[in-house]
């Protein structure tokens, strides 16, 4: 069996335009609506997104490679980078080190594709790592780069990527490419950069991380901003689905299927930001609503529901829940509840024990 890099014809990539036609188009109206969407969030609101997002990625790219972070750390590091307010807390050298790809990601994702730009991402992901022989460089070593599963008597060769000593060369030729490619339509150039970068694979480790920055630097590229759609959040939702469409597109130079499965991935991402930004609105809007009519319990209650997110308390807010976050008693937790409902701020379902509450907002559906 031959590997897609093997073909006569690489790095010539197939594929069928006529399949991803209505992709791209759904993806330009999302972004739309996406920037649109936006000038509804206050500025506060906009930089809660950002960090929220991007650290969510950052945890989520991470993730799915295996490598579990502090989410409150991550935040904490990039709120910094943006010059934001955030508390004090010890930030591992991994924590730092995605942090700042991140942030070079969203900052400088104009620029063009370069070795530099690549090696230092590479060099950021890997800090504080004793383990590795090639550190913000690509991989020199003899062996064979594989990627495997199974016992180490029997192991599972699910794909070999070209020999080291062929990776500059390689890389050369991907980052001409990237960098002439701007016409292309954003999914279509982002969907081949991905596969063509993780085809070489030029990293001793972290190609998936930096294979996925490569195709949202694209994304953002095409649209002329920053995408801040949750890309790794999506992946890592079914990683197993992504897993099987890079490897079933390792073999051959028709990568048709794969562009499929990366532009209704994407758009699935774009979906799962539209939620988070609707929520900013809704919340917004709540609080135009009622704070004034609030007291400082209710108050107190409010706040820690949109603390949980875009799906709130899992099975509703109880008069328990009410009760141990004001630490107030029986009746008035029962009062305010009332008060509540009869304010049109929470909805109430149930019956006795199995009353609960939930704010008077739409919560954005189709989200991971």
């Amino acid at each position: 069996m031959a590997w897609n890099w093997q073909h006569k014809n690489w790095p010539d990539f197939t594929y069928d335009t006529t399949l991803l036609t209505a992709y791209e188009k759904d993806f330009l109206h999302n972004a739309g609506m996406l920037y649109g969407s936006l000038k509804h969030v206050s500025s506060k609101d906009q930089d809660v997104l950002k960090v929220m997002l991007i650290s969510d990625e950052a945890y989520k790219t991470s993730e799915i490679e295996g490598e579990l972070l502090n989410r409150d750390s991550l935040q904490s590091s990039i709120r910094k980078h943006f010059g934001l307010k955030g508390d004090v807390r010890r930030i591992s050298p991994a924590e730092q080190g995605i942090s700042e790809m991140m942030i070079d990601l969203y900052k400088n994702y104009h620029t063009p594709l370069s070795h530099e730009q690549l090696c230092q991402w590479h060099a950021m992901l890997a800090k504080g790592r004793r383990d590795l022989l090639d550190i913000g460089s690509y991989r020199t070593h003899d062996d064979a780069m594989q990627i495997v599963s199974g016992p180490m008597n029997r192991p599972r060769i699910h794909y070999e990527a070209p020999p080291s000593h062929q990776v500059k060369k390689e890389m050369d030729l991907f980052i001409s490419w990237f960098n002439s490619t701007e016409s292309l339509d954003p999914l279509t150039r982002a969907g081949i950069a991905h596969l063509y970068f993780e085809s070489i694979h030029p990293f001793e480790d972290g190609n998936g991380r930096i294979g996925r920055a490569v195709s949202e630097k694209a994304l953002s590229q095409s649209l002329q901003r920053p995408t801040l759609i949750a890309i790794s959040h999506t992946i890592e939702h079914d990683k197993k689905k992504y897993y099987e469409a890079l490897h079933q597109n390792s073999t051959r130079l028709d990568i048709t299927e794969w562009l499929v499965y990366f532009c209704k991935m994407v758009l699935q991402a774009q979906n799962y930001t539209q939620g988070r930004i609707n929520f900013l609105i809704e919340k917004a809007g709540f609080y135009q609503r009622f704070e004034a009519k609030l007291n400082e319990r209710q108050q107190k209650v409010v706040a820690r529901i949109f603390k949980e997110g875009i799906h709130g308390f899992q099975g509703g807010l109880s008069a328990d829940n009410y009760r141990r976050i004001t630490k107030t008693t029986a009746s008035t937790a029962t009062r305010d509840l009332q008060k509540l409902v009869e304010l049109e701020a929470f909805i109430r379902t149930g019956e006795r024990k199995g009353t609960r509450y939930y704010l008077n907002i739409d919560y954005p559906g189709g989200l991971l």
